[in-house]
C-alpha cells in the first residue's frame, strides 16, 4: 500500500501519545502542578497531532466528523469514539492534577481507553480481508505493545519499557516472517481476483489500461526485497535495540533523550514498512504481485 506521511505520522505519534496517557493514568508518575500541564502538554500533542495528521490522508477532511456514526459497524468510527472518550476523561483528570488533587479512579478508566483507542486503531487494518499481512493478531498485538512500550519509554518507567520492548522486537520480527507469505497462502490468485478461474488458467494478456489510476496510486507499492531487509535491519535497531541498550547504561539525561529520539525514528521507519509491505488483493488485476 502506498506509505503516505500523514498516516504515517498518525499511527506512530497517537500511539506514543496514548502510550504515554495510558502510564500518567495509572499514576506511574503523579505530576502535580505546572510538571502536571508539561507532561499531559506532551502527551496530547502527540495523541492529539497524530490524530488530526490522519484527517489530511482524508478527500474531504471537513467530513470526518460523519466517521462517528458508523459505531455499529465500522471500527474507524469506533476509534474515533474511544479516542474522544478517552481524551476528555484524561483532561478531567490532567485537569485535577494540575491544581494538586490526585483521581486515581478517573484515571484508570482514562488507561483503559487509551488501550481500547489504540486496539480500534489497530482493527481498522487487522479487519482487511484484502490485505492478507494485516489480517493476523499480530497487528493490534504490535499496536498495542508499540503504544505502550513507546509510553513506557516517555515516561522513564526503565524496567517496564527495557521488556516491553524486547518482546515487541521479537514480536515484530514474527510478524515480518509469518506475513511475508500470508498472501500466497491466503487462496488469492489472478483466477480469484479476475473471477476467471472457472474458465481455465488466467494470465494477464496485458494491463487492464495504459495509465495510472486511484487504485494503483493507493493500494499498489512495490519494496525490494534488499530495500525491505535493510529497512528492517535499520528498524531493529533503531525502534528496539539501540532504546534498550541505552537504557541498560547508568541513568542519564542525554541517554534517555537519546533512547527516546532513536526509538520514535524506529517506529517510524517501522510504520513506513507496514504500509509499503502491505499487498493489497488488487494488485493481483493489475498483475504487480
Amino acid at each position: 500500500m502506498h506509505p503516505a506521511p500523514s498516516v504515517i505520522i498518525f499511527t506512530t505519534f497517537s500511539g506514543l501519545g496514548f502510550g504515554l496517557l495510558f502510564w500518567l493514568g495509572l499514576g506511574a508518575i503523579k505530576p502535580m502542578g505546572w510538571g502536571a500541564f508539561l507532561w499531559f502538554f506532551i502527551a496530547y500533542a502527540m495523541a492529539v497531532g497524530g490524530l488530526i495528521a490522519s484527517t489530511f490522508h482524508l478527500g474531504h477532511p471537513e467530513r470526518a466528523i460523519k466517521a462517528f456514526s458508523q459505531w455499529q459497524t465500522s471500527w474507524l468510527s469506533r476509534e474515533g469514539i474511544a479516542a474522544v472518550f478517552t481524551l476528555v476523561v484524561m483532561g478531567i483528570y490532567a485537569l485535577g492534577a494540575l491544581f494538586g488533587v490526585h483521581m486515581g479512579f478517573t484515571g484508570f478508566i482514562g488507561a483503559i481507553g487509551c488501550l481500547a483507542t489504540v486496539f480500534t486503531t489497530s482493527m481498522i487494518y487487522a479487519q482487511l480481508k484484502t490485505v492478507p499481512r494485516w489480517r493476523h493478531w499480530s497487528t493490534p498485538a504490535m499496536f498495542l505493545l508499540l503504544s505502550i512500550g513507546g509510553g513506557a519509554l516517555f515516561a522513564g518507567q526503565v524496567t517496564v519499557a527495557i521488556v516491553l520492548l524486547l518482546i515487541a522486537a521479537v514480536m515484530q520480527y514474527f510478524a515480518w516472517m509469518s506475513g511475508d507469505g500470508r498472501l500466497s497462502h491466503s487462496g488469492t490468485n489472478l483466477k480469484t481476483a479476475t473471477g476467471l478461474g472457472t474458465i481455465g488458467e488466467v494470465r494477464a494478456f496485458e494491463p487492464p489500461h495504459t495509465g495510472t489510476n486511484y487504485l494503483l496510486k493507493e493500494f499498489v507499492h512495490v519494496v525490494g526485497r534488499k530495500h525491505s531487509a535493510k529497512l528492517r535491519q535499520i528498524t531493529l535497531g533503531l525502534a528496539f535495540l539501540a532504546p534498550i541498550l541505552l537504557l541498560l547504561l547508568p541513568f542519564n539525561h542525554f541517554f534517555a533523550l537519546l533512547a527516546v529520539l532513536c526509538h520514535v525514528a524506529g517506529v517510524l521507519t517501522l510504520r513506513w514498512l507496514f504500509f509499503a509491505e502491505a499487498e493489497h488483493v488488487v494488485g493481483l488485476y493489475y498483475g504487480k504481485r
